[in-house]
């Protein structure tokens, strides 16, 4: 369990994959998630297996209530992506602290670069201090359509 700054009260962190609820996130990013909708399952449990995942629970029912993933080397690079926080949590701070906790987290592991695309949560990763691309024209995609 990670502790994290900004956390609501009741609620913790965990990286363990052990606690993941892999068909409420599928369920979660599949029908509400505009990045992702229509994901199939063996999709998404292929992206939990091969990826470094957070959690958010409740701490006394141990229900997940938030999801998070990164796709890393552990040493270099890092992408953020499949940021789910459960509507009833919304606005409680549950993603900022979510996006702290990854982080904290890669910090020590020497990552220089972690990336993450978002359509309207700017507000959100900007108070754990993500900022726009300086220089968007250096980036480029290979998109799989």
């Amino acid at each position: 369990m990670t502790e994290t700054p900004g956390l609501p009260e009741g609620y913790e962190i965990s990286t363990d994959p052990a606690r993941i609820d892999a068909g409420r996130v599928h369920r979660w990013l599949s029908t509400d998630a505009y990045w992702a909708l229509g994901r199939a399952r063996h999709r998404q449990d292929r992206a939990i297996e091969a990826s470094l995942n957070f959690g958010v629970y409740e701490a006394v029912s141990g229900e997940q209530v938030a999801y998070a993933r990164v796709v890393t080397d552990g040493a270099t690079f890092a992408w953020l992506c499949d940021v789910y926080v459960d509507p009833s949590v919304r606005g409680k701070g549950v993603g900022t602290a979510l996006a702290v906790a990854v982080r904290e987290r890669l910090r020590p592991c020497g990552v220089r670069r972690v990336l993450l695309a978002t359509r309207d949560a700017h507000g959100v990763y900007a108070k754990a201090g993500f900022a726009a691309l300086e220089r968007p024209d250096q980036f480029m995609a290979l998109v799989f359509e």
